[in-house]
């Protein structure tokens, strides 16, 4: 039992070692990243449709009133060609809407704060403090090009380095877990 945990522990090590590669390649070369992911998005909706419809004309083209299969199909077709296509614009749009999801959060956080403030709590100025870097992080999401794939990326090379140190730490020490 306890070779098959520390075999399970190398595992850990090696899929964060890969975990890590990933993250320092979304990091070094996000515009790459950006584009090989929208493709794979794209090439899932492809296929997702192409299936769609496949099911579609396999069921003899029913007309049941919830046989959707051929509308979803060309739809997820026309979605995963479009991803492919214009990786640049589909990376700007959920690039705007995250960053404005985070300045309107620290938006609430703000207000948040000055209620506390308000109130004589003492934490407001931390939460004060948070919510101006929400803002701050929100506008930078907002106008810097890459700006997601780069935070994704570092968030992976975080959770791989974690890992790391979690699964070592595991193997180290998994003869006095048993």
């Amino acid at each position: 039992m306890k070779n098959f945990l520390k075999k399970s522990g190398w595992t850990d090590i090696l899929m964060s070692l890969i975990f890590a590669a990933i993250g320092i390649f979304m990091i070094v070369k996000t515009n790459s990243a950006t584009t090989i992911i929208s493709y794979i998005i794209g090439g899932i909706f492809i296929i997702s449709g192409i299936v769609k419809i496949i099911d579609y004309f396999v069921s003899k083209g029913s007309y049941d009133f919830y046989n959707n299969d051929l509308v979803y199909g060309i739809i997820a077709v026309i979605i995963g060609i479009v991803t492919i296509c214009y990786s640049g614009f589909v990376e700007s749009v959920f690039r705007i809407i995250i960053g404005i999801w985070i300045v309107y959060s620290g938006l609430l956080r703000l207000s948040l704060s000055l209620k506390l403030h308000k109130a004589k709590i003492a934490m407001w100025g931390m939460a004060l403090v948070l919510a101006l870097i929400m803002i701050i992080a929100g506008m930078y999401m907002i106008l810097t090009n890459g700006a997601l794939v780069l935070t994704i990326g570092i968030i992976i090379l975080v959770y791989s380095i974690m890992d790391l140190i979690e699964s070592a730490i595991f193997i180290k020490y998994v003869d006095k877990l048993m």
